[in-house]
């Protein structure tokens, strides 16, 4: 491909990138503000460039072809590099950190781990907006213009830079009323005979998986799953906790947000021998787009984040 051409196709490629991300010709027209014929000439366009065929085209959806799967690896980023070099002029006085900050973060981490982190961070940056998109589901950074997002996983995605800023672990903890009540299980197998609090999103949050401490992850002998049940169930971690300090059952709870409880002895660890494992525990990363030079702006973020979870 000539030097020209390529220059001529950039913004074919970004169509092209805005299509796949949006899944139809329609939905990219309406964010782009153009028709979806003059989309869909567009792509058509880049395909004559390449010589290859970039979608399947049905009437339901479309579908990247193994060429097209490659071509979008490559031009998904053009559009964060566009923003990169747009930036260098808002970063450019003394390298100060100006312009907005999009961080998409998990709603209960978000509440309890980082808000509380926002007023020492605006305060130190008086040229910077933040914005926290607080949302449980996983969003696409390039599609949806977020700088970085906040995941809790053991196996952050492909394709992302990350940085790793704390464990996050999921303890079970009851009152000590209700032990006193009830009686302080012994074994994971005796929660069956309790009322516990659940998550309750799907059957999985109803089944407690537990490792025995110290035991390597996944031993046969030292896992063991128990089917739970109680009278509440609460997709919220603060609700399961107060339901907890209220003294209705043994709550699965975030160790961020039993940690008050525990330090005051309203709430106790029970099964303290033993690792509870969720779908929602692992290692909180800092997830964001492979670019070598980070915005003056989210490095500021991602330095204060780091440094203040570091403190506690």
């Amino acid at each position: 491909m000539r030097t020209n051409e390529a220059l001529d196709s950039l913004p074919d490629m970004a169509v092209f990138a805005r299509v796949v991300a949006a899944g139809s010709f329609s939905a990219a027209a309406r964010g782009l503000g153009l028709t979806p014929s003059a989309v869909s000439r567009q792509v058509a366009r880049l395909e004559s460039v390449l010589r290859v065929r970039l979608l399947e085209r049905t009437t339901r959806q479309l579908r990247l072809t193994e060429a097209g799967r490659a071509a979008y690896a490559r031009c998904e980023q053009l559009e964060s590099a566009a923003r990169e070099v747009l930036s260098l002029a808002g970063d450019a006085a003394a390298g100060t950190p100006r312009g907005l900050v999009r961080m998409s973060v998990a709603k209960a981490y978000g509440r309890q781990r980082i808000h509380a982190l926002v007023p020492s961070f605006l305060a130190a940056h008086p040229q910077v907006d933040l914005q926290l998109v607080v949302t449980d589901r996983t969003v696409d950074l390039f599609a949806e213009d977020i700088d970085l997002a906040l995941r809790i996983t053991d196996t952050p995605p492909p394709g992302l830079a990350g940085r790793p800023l704390e464990a996050v672990e999921h303890l079970v903890c009851a009152s000590p009323a209700y032990l006193a009540q009830r009686g302080t299980p012994e074994h994971p197998r005796d929660l069956a005979q309790h009322d516990c609090i659940p998550l309750g999103e799907d059957e999985r949050d109803r089944h407690w998986r537990f490792v025995q401490a110290g035991a390597a992850s996944g031993a046969a002998e030292a896992a063991t799953t128990v089917a739970v049940r109680g009278r509440y169930v609460a997709n919220h971690s603060e609700m399961r906790r107060e339901a907890a300090l209220a003294h209705l059952g043994i709550a699965s709870l975030p160790g961020f947000t039993a940690r008050a409880a525990l330090e005051a002895g309203t709430l106790v660890r029970v099964l303290p021998g033993w690792r509870h494992t969720t779908d929602y525990s692992g290692t909180a990363w800092l997830l964001y787009p492979p670019n070598r030079f980070l915005p003056a702006r989210v490095r500021a973020w991602i330095d204060h984040l780091a440094a203040a979870m570091a403190m506690h």
